[in-house]
């Protein structure tokens, strides 16, 4: 078995429902540890985080 590089995030219900949508197209995610936490490839965490910005920016609401 080969070992990846990864990045722990934490996040909510949410932001994680969002990541696993995202990762259906560009599989990113290593692993999926709990309500709270996954692990992405850390070589993909930068633009994963711009995507995740993207996404939220589409949901806000500007008064």
């Amino acid at each position: 078995m080969k070992a990846i590089k990864g990045v722990l995030l934490t996040c909510d219900s949410a932001l994680k429902q969002i990541l696993l949508t995202m990762n259906e197209k560009q599989s990113f995610i290593i692993e999926d540890l709990d309500d709270n936490h996954v692990v992405i490839k850390a070589d993909e965490e930068y633009r994963v985080r711009l995507e995740v910005e993207a996404e939220l920016e589409k949901n806000s609401f500007d008064a």
